[in-house]
């Protein structure tokens, strides 16, 4: 496993993510790309069009030239890594890919981004049938959208850009946000354990569906507690905190405190307080000083299904 898989999916289709467009997908939809999840497959599965794949699948080239998709990230940011998924796809896999990325501010039109100016990040590399195949990013630049070359043609399961958020905070000038959305640049950075799920899970985009979608640790047989820390979009004061329990109804902690953190300072934003299974909790936070990340506490041990930290960024 590469390390840059512990960041975020930027092209993940629950981030937002959309394939905007696609050279040609005459066997398989080109929207599986970046759809959340290992791919599945049912052998001798056919449909219209052939075998039922869970990934995009182009049809055999008789032309000069290559298949290609466009994704939008449904997060703009730093690409740190880009995983190409051939699997199911054994004896049409393509041979080679490559991977272009490309920065278009606003909400442009698809034509307009295939015109804008294209960052090879990914140079021409050789693939194999029924494998995930990784490949590191060094470019420090902002994207918006990037596009997976493949030559000739062939079917790839999935895409996966992961990165490090970095959206347009300017929107939100003059108004209230979430400080620890993934959506807006936070990022969870220490975490106690992971046993059943990612702690990044708690600050995506929208509610949890069940429990995978959320954060839980594994059983504790000790005294202390679990926790994670998660640095938020930037500076801010945060006035509303959210912990949700949704789906978490025998897994669910007995507690949970926020501890703030500037620098080598700690502020107590929220002591131990009692949490209830299956359930969203707000709380009103009294202490107005600005803080970079914020210390989440469950004791002594399960998950969350969401954090919400409502508050606004320092000038």
């Amino acid at each position: 496993m590469s390390r840059f898989t512990a960041l975020p999916d930027l092209a993940l289709r629950t981030l937002g993510g959309c394939v905007v467009l696609a050279s040609d997908e005459s066997f398989a939809e080109k929207e599986s790309l970046i759809r959340p999840g290992r791919p599945g497959f049912q052998a001798e599965t056919f449909g219209n069009k052939g075998q039922v794949y869970d990934g995009w699948e182009t049809r055999r080239r008789r032309s000069p030239g290559h298949d290609w998709a466009m994704v939008r990230l449904g997060i703009p940011g730093v690409i740190r890594g880009v995983v190409i998924d051939t699997a199911w796809f054994k004896g049409n896999y393509p041979p080679r890919a490559s991977v272009e990325a490309a920065h278009v501010d606003g909400h442009p039109s698809p034509e307009e981004v295939l015109a804008a100016e294209w960052t090879e990040i990914v140079p021409a590399a050789e693939l194999t049938g029924d494998a995930e195949h990784h490949f590191a990013v060094t470019d420090d630049a902002r994207y918006t959208h990037v596009r997976l070359n493949i030559f000739p043609d062939g079917g790839v399961a999935r895409l996966r850009v992961h990165g490090q958020a970095r959206p347009d905070l300017s929107v939100h000038e003059g108004l209230g946000l979430d400080l620890a959305a993934l959506a807006n640049g936070a990022l969870v950075t220490a975490c106690s354990n992971e046993f059943y799920s990612a702690p990044n899970n708690v600050i995506a985009p929208g509610l949890a569906r069940h429990q995978a979608e959320g954060w839980e640790t594994a059983r504790r047989r000790d005294e202390g507690n679990d926790w994670l820390v998660i640095r938020l979009a930037g500076r801010g004061v945060i006035a509303l905190a959210e912990i949700d329990t949704t789906n978490l109804l025998f897994n669910a902690p007995a507690a949970v405190a926020l501890t703030g953190i500037d620098g080598t300072r700690e502020i107590e934003l929220l002591p131990r307080t009692r949490l209830q299974p299956d359930t969203p909790h707000r709380f009103r936070l009294a202490d107005t000083e600005p803080v970079t990340h914020v210390r989440v506490d469950i004791h002594p041990d399960g998950g969350l299904a969401r954090v919400r930290l409502h508050g606004h960024l320092t000038p």
